[in-house]
């Protein structure tokens, strides 16, 4: 209960790892204000920690890329029925939908339709700045409210007439507020003074399958070339036993550790090889410098070409219109270009110290505390108990 009123309900939705981490943040937060909110939707391993009891497993829609979409698609509108049919049966007081434009879109529409007064946020808009800007009027059209994860976006929004905030990244904000051990990760993994090379194949199985041969091989090459050099993996909990399995493979012996060492093992790298996502900015507010590669099959590739208006990939780029994070996409992403853009990282100490230099700066501006100051997940507890009139 609070001020006499009955406590809340909120759906929320999060299929994509980043995505749960952010709900899992913002149950924290919205407990703090709201001690008797009940949480319904489904979400993954971080959010189910916090109480969520997810309504299907969401793995299944975690994908990427224009083909791997299509292939879930009915599955996506199959379970957009069933949480806006929870929706109705349970009439919560916000829905809060985290990341997923496209599943975001389809669950957003049903909900509207079958319990048309719960109010609709969007946690974590579209990146209507990079492509299909189209999309900033179906978000004002759709949602009651929306919760930007970076300070340039709600202007965006409030041009179009929609209702906008900024509330910062949880992400970036975990990974800075991490207590990152270095010297404990080296310890405990029996790596020595020499350099390390962490690689992250990424959090879905589409992009683990297309990565793990060129970044293995990139590997091999650096191994070959840099006296003593140690390979770390960090592995997502949603596709560590895949990853193992490609890892496996590969040539070089490779250390993989899981998500409680995440940020110790940033902060113990000398270089970073990372598929393009949340976590090289991760590794850039950990002073890892990183590598940003990926790959798509070519008929997305063949649609990205059409729609993206942005130049670069990686939000530490766009933040500083330049290529801080080098990136190796498509027919660049392989073992030669992947090797060649990390030797100069692993073999040079000047090198190091510029681009940590220049990415520390971008990083303290993607860090800036949301509306009123607010951490990120207490920033969006705020505005829903605000826009939902909890």
């Amino acid at each position: 209960m609070s001020d006499g009123k009955p406590s809340p309900t909120i759906l929320l939705t999060a299929v994509e790892p980043s995505a749960d981490a952010i709900g899992a943040d913002f149950m924290r937060a919205m407990r703090g204000s709201q001690p008797g909110a009940r949480f319904i939707g489904c979400g993954g391993d971080a959010m189910a920690a916090q109480g969520l009891v997810s309504l299907f497993p969401t793995s299944e829609l975690s994908v990427m890329g224009l083909t791997d979409v299509a292939r879930i698609a009915w599955a996506a509108f199959a379970r957009a029925r069933d949480l806006a049919h929870l929706a109705a049966e349970t009439r919560p007081d916000a829905a809060v939908l985290i990341d997923a434009w496209g599943f975001s879109r389809i669950v957003a529409a049903r909900i509207r339709a079958q319990s048309p007064e719960t109010t609709l946020v969007k946690l974590a808009t579209p990146q209507v700045w990079a492509s299909r800007p189209g999309r900033t009027e179906t978000v004002v059209s759709l949602f009651d409210g929306a919760l930007c994860l970076l300070p340039f976006e709600p202007a965006i929004f409030e041009a179009a007439g929609g209702r906008a905030a900024f509330i910062g990244n949880p992400n970036f904000a975990a990974a800075a507020s991490a207590q990152a051990d270095a010297a404990a990760f080296r310890a405990r993994h029996g790596l020595s003074a020499g350099p390390v090379l962490a690689i992250l194949p990424g959090s879905r199985r589409g992009e683990v399958k297309r990565l793990a041969a060129p970044f293995g091989e990139a590997a091999a090459r650096l191994a070959g070339r840099v006296p003593g050099l140690k390979v770390i993996a960090p592995l997502a909990p949603s596709v560590a036993d895949l990853a193992r399995s490609e890892i496996a493979k590969w040539s070089v012996p490779v250390v993989t550790v899981g998500p409680d060492e995440k940020y110790d093992a940033f902060a113990a790298s000398t270089a970073a090889l990372a598929a393009s996502g949340t976590v090289t900015t991760e590794l850039a507010i950990h002073g890892a410098p990183t590598v940003a590669a990926y790959r798509v099959d070519p008929l997305t590739e063949a649609w990205a070409r059409r729609v993206i208006i942005c130049k670069y990939a990686s939000i530490v780029n766009i933040a500083a219109d330049a290529e801080i994070i080098p990136e190796r996409l498509q027919g660049d992403c392989t073992g030669a270009a992947l090797e060649a853009a990390l030797l100069p990282f692993l073999e040079d100490g000047a090198v190091r110290a510029r681009w940590r230099a220049e990415a520390g700066e971008v990083v303290r501006s993607l860090l800036a505390p949301g509306e009123g100051g607010l951490l990120p997940g207490e920033a969006a507890a705020a505005k829903v108990i605000e826009w939902a009139g909890l």
